[in-house]
């Protein structure tokens, strides 16, 4: 099932990068991802409160809060660095660069959650890689 939903998600991001780019023509790169992020905040909140999750806010824990404001922090930085990206070049070339998230997440992940790094991860690593590299290249 894991598998349907980031399907659905990279389907979901490359509508928002084209989207994006349209919507960021003709106005301050900061003042769309506020826009965005307004969006996202009221449609989240919603859907929280439609499921009843609100009831187990009290019981987050303090370390789940602080990483969960650390990582709502590095959000609203990547948002406002791609928007400004996709104001300033061609949506195609920032987003293979945005992409090599990936690669900085397996390293991440490796070094600091000691997730295993195979040959099979490596390989894909690097495919990823050479793929953001070629769709660069003039």
């Amino acid at each position: 099932m894991w598998k349907i939903f980031a399907l659905l998600s990279a389907i979901c991001a490359a509508m928002t990068a084209i989207t994006a780019k349209i919507g960021v023509r003709d106005i301050d790169s900061n003042l769309a991802t506020a826009v965005r992020t307004t969006v996202i905040l009221l449609l989240t909140w919603g859907i929280v409160f439609f499921t009843g999750a609100q009831t187990s806010l009290k019981a987050i824990p303090k370390t789940s809060w602080i990483f969960l404001i650390v990582s709502g922090l590095f959000t609203g930085l990547s948002w406002l660095f791609y928007f400004k990206a996709i104001q300033l070049g061609d949506v195609s070339k920032v987003a293979p660069i945005d992409k090599l998230s990936v690669v900085f997440v397996v390293i991440i992940a490796a070094l600091f959650l000691r997730e295993p790094v195979n040959l099979k991860v490596i390989a894909g690593v690097g495919l990823i890689t050479l793929g953001s590299l070629c769709l660069l290249w003039k």
